[in-house]
């Protein structure tokens, strides 16, 4: 079991760039892929990006690709989201989730709180 706190949302201009991170719990953080997930008001959750355990592969959503970069660290026990040049469609609740390398919600086991992200225009 492992269990995760997201930190590093807030308020930013369009633009600018954000970076948040996902630390998790226990030792078992690294047999673990890991995804951002994100939901705006009034939409359903949608697949930012996800890496795998070792960090070898990754995926990106098509809105999101050449602007989002995600990277671990497995002995800081903690996952990046290197969020560039940020639209007002951005905004959402960002939610870091471990599991297996999917894009579907369902194949994460465990979940972060959330952190709020808000693109101004």
């Amino acid at each position: 079991q492992v269990q995760l706190v997201e930190s590093g949302g807030g308020l930013v201009q369009a633009g600018g760039s954000l970076r948040l991170s996902c630390a998790g719990s226990g030792r078992t953080f690294s047999t673990y892929d890991m995804g951002w997930v994100r939901q705006a008001p009034a939409k359903e959750r949608e697949f930012v990006t996800a890496i795998t355990r070792g960090g070898g592969s990754t995926d990106y959503a098509d809105s999101v690709k050449g602007r989002f970069t995600i990277s671990r660290d497995n002995a800081k026990n903690t996952v990046y989201l290197q969020m560039n040049s940020l639209k007002p469609e951005d905004t959402a609740v960002y939610y870091c989730a471990a599991g297996a390398f999917s894009r579907r919600s369902s194949a994460y086991n465990y979940w972060g709180q959330g952190t709020q992200v808000t693109v101004s225009s």
